[in-house]
């Protein structure tokens, strides 16, 4: 019977997961393959969950168990009508800055139906386990753990396994499968339910011996106080944040790639796993004790670069992530009701949940120009971790915390405004003094929890607004449903740069005579300038494709040459906003041709351009520092090449930190007969200095060798083979895993 129960809870919570990167690959391509995509994905599951959750606690109370059981397996049958799953994804709105409900809609018309019968496996089948008379019927909880077991699984082996091996519709029909057994397992949970030789008043019986039986894990409370219903929330409430800033903050700022949307995801499950096993392996207080010493550091690295610091700042979030989401699911564990409060339970944890996932995907992005939500929300975690669940009266010591907090946060204040006042704080790095000394000041507090919350509060406000000041070279900062944008000036005032995210796409110089210069991937030295050399050779009016807008600086007259027509294809209305300002960029506006920008996912809205229009097409598309990989299928070179004209060419700038393309589009080439060429332009700091110019890598493909032949000649363009360990991707099928470049 336990083997069963945790057999269909695991196949509950597998389906649960399988389905939500699944969901998350099927509408990404259409934003830009922004990180928000997959934030508004977890917020629509995480309603759909509470609404399971909602529903299991209502039906269970309002029919009884028993007959709730008939009325639910009826209620698994519903959605076989409409499997396999698909979503309408062709009327994608293209001029709003935040298209969060539009998706959302499509979402629940799509997937909201088998979503929220499979969401209520895990509460529902715990509270069946409870009335079939099992010894461990007393304290089911430990059943959640293999739910999140089976959830981890699903979602770690979406990108190692399924990703890789089967097609979307193949992955949509594996999930129809999987969940018609679901329905059988279930079914054989609520007969061997039904058959139980348990009746009400022993039931009953069982439920008060389990109170007063001295058993901590398996009591049953009559009532429930306000403030620990609250509390249940609020540290539902935190991890559930945490993991979408963290995951919008190392994809964005450290690291961006697509396949760490889903590591802290998986955190935050196991820690689940952890904490509702049946033998802890890691000891709760433990976890209590450790916290302070990496959240604080780990905290005041957000408000400041951290890009000088490599790959360690990735390491920090996670185990500050990971150790947070252990001490506040643990509080939870520790601080579970009986059976009888069992559905309540798990609802209020859902709606903590549901109220993370709001404030970081919905309301912040509206509220705050930058990611402040997420150390926000670590100071929260220190104050609802430092306070018990009974309220304790003011008294003085409450005074002398508050009194300290403030003094802490004034200290660090002085000492901040010393190193800015001196020019030690020398490009907003994080050094020994930002970060260890204010860590240090909170870390003094540890004897008491609560006058340490109020000090990390007070450091971390300090240390913001210092930063702030420090940053008054910033011309502009805006957020948005597509990440964080913001354009600075240099300390000189001679070179204006846009920073989406972690990512530089775009820098000019301030002083007339030089910014016709492009700067960056762009300048005439490297491999964009061969191409223009290209271009412009041939003669008449040549018409240019750009997707990807950035600061427009493929506009340039030198590019231009009066008779090149530029329409560039964005996804982002804040970028335009941002190119079309003089008093930021001016490529755009000096451009004697006047560019037009068409706003929308590149490939969607090329496809409406007339076949044969363009001369060529640059494929410079980036969501921080990843490339959208519908960019770089087999249908979406096919669609390109349509719109080219004879000796028309392709351009794709690969440069990238984390993935290797070259070999891919290579062999996209070879698929569809096109030649290829490939330049590596290597950038020595000494040069990158003198003229902003940076490191790249370009890909150009011709419709015949001749086409592009000049530029093999020219410089270092060489031809690259395709190999067979990088299969041609589709629109069915795509494996980021495979091009990592380890």
């Amino acid at each position: 019977m336990l083997a069963l129960f945790a057999l269909t809870i695991f196949c509950g919570a597998y389906q649960l997961f399988l389905v939500q990167p699944m969901v998350g690959k099927m509408v990404l391509p259409h934003f830009g393959g922004t990180p928000a995509v997959w934030n508004t994905c977890m917020v629509f599951f995480q309603a759909i969950l509470l609404a399971g959750y909602a529903y299991v606690h209502g039906s269970v109370k309002w029919f009884g168990v028993r007959r709730q059981a008939g009325f639910h397996l009826v209620l698994l049958l519903v959605p076989l009508l409409v499997l396999p799953i698909t979503l309408n994804t062709e009327s994608v709105p293209t001029e709003l800055d935040n298209p969060v409900f539009w998706l959302l809609l499509q979402l629940l018309l799509g997937v909201g139906l088998p979503f929220f019968a499979v969401s209520t496996s895990a509460p529902l089948l715990q509270m069946w386990f409870t009335k079939t008379g099992h010894t461990s019927a007393k304290d089911p909880y430990f059943l959640y753990a293999a739910s999140n077991l089976g959830s981890m699984i699903a979602l770690l082996g979406y990108p190692i396994l399924v990703e890789p091996t089967f097609a979307l519709d193949a992955q949509g029909l594996m999930w129809k499968y999987g969940y018609m057994i679901l329905v059988a397992l279930t079914a054989c949970c609520a007969i061997l339910m039904w058959r139980a030789s348990r009746s009400d008043q022993s039931s009953e019986a069982a439920q008060v011996s389990a109170s007063d039986g001295g058993s901590e894990q398996g009591r049953t409370d009559e009532t429930l106080g306000v403030w620990r219903q609250f509390r249940w929330i609020i540290l539902a409430f935190v991890p559930s944040s945490l993991m979408l800033g963290v995951t919008t903050h190392v994809t964005t700022e450290i690291a961006p790639v697509p396949l760490l949307w889903v590591v802290p995801l998986a955190i935050y499950l196991f820690t689940f796993v952890l904490v509702f096993a049946k033998h802890q392996i890691l000891p709760h207080a433990w976890v209590i004790k450790a916290v302070p010493f990496i959240i604080v550091p780990t905290a005041l690295m957000t408000v400041q670069s951290e890009d000088p610091l490599g790959m360690l700042p990735l390491t920090l979030h996670m185990l500050a992530f990971f150790l947070v989401s252990m001490a506040c699911h643990g509080e939870m564990a520790a601080d579970r009701p009986g059976t009888d409060k069992l559905t309540w339970f798990y609802l209020l944890m859902s709606v903590g949940g549901v109220l993370g996932g709001i404030v970081n995907s919905i309301v912040s992005p509206l509220v705050f120009d930058t990611l402040v939500e997420y150390p926000l929300v670590m100071v929260i975690a220190c104050v609802v971790l430092a306070t018990k669940p009974n309220f304790r009266r003011m008294n003085s010591r409450t005074g002398l915390d508050v009194g300290l907090a403030v003094v802490g946060g004034a200290a660090v204040s002085a000492m901040l405004f010393y190193l800015l006042a001196n020019k030690l704080w020398v490009g907003y790095r994080p050094n020994f003094w930002t970060v260890v000394v204010p860590a240090f000041i909170c870390w003094f507090c540890l004897g008491r929890p609560s006058r340490f919350a109020l000090m990390f509060a007070s450091v971390l406000a300090a240390t913001m607004i210092s930063y702030e000041m420090s940053a008054d070279q910033t011309l502009y900062a805006g957020r948005n449903f597509y990440g964080t944008k913001r354009v600075f000036v240099d300390p000189e005032n001679t070179m204006h740069s846009f920073l989406h995210g972690a990512t530089i796409h775009g820098k000019q110089a301030t002083s007339p005579e030089r910014a016709d210069v492009p700067r960056m991937y762009f300048h005439p030295d490297g491999p964009v300038g061969d191409v223009f050399d290209l271009i412009n050779r041939r003669p008449g009016r040549k018409e240019i494709a750009v997707i990807g807008l950035g600061v427009g600086a493929m506009a340039s007259p030198l590019y231009a040459k009066n008779t090149n027509h530029f329409t560039f294809y964005e996804i982002d209305p804040e970028v335009e906003r941002i190119a079309r300002n003089p008093e930021y960029f001016t490529f755009l506006e000096r451009c004697a041709t006047k560019p037009e920008v068409v706003l929308g996912d590149g490939r969607l809205t090329l496809a409406n351009a007339p076949d044969g229009h363009y001369d060529a097409i640059f494929l410079d598309a980036f969501s921080s520092d990843a490339v959208p990989t519908h960019l770089l299928t087999r249908e979406a070179i096919s669609l390109y090449a349509s719109k080219l004209r004879p000796r028309g060419i392709l351009i794709f700038n690969v440069t990238n930190r984390f993935l290797d393309l070259a070999p891919l589009l290579a062999g996209l080439a070879d698929d569809a007969g096109f030649a290829f060429l490939v330049r590596d332009d290597v950038v020595t700091l000494k040069v990158a200095r003198r003229t902003a110019r940076c490191s790249s890598k370009f890909v150009v493909m011709g419709q015949r060798m001749q086409d592009i032949q000049s530029l093999q000649s020219a410089r270092q363009w060489k031809p690259a083979e395709s190999r067979d360990d990088y299969p041609v991707w589709t629109d069915k099928y795509t494996n980021v895993f495979s091009v990592l470049d380890w």
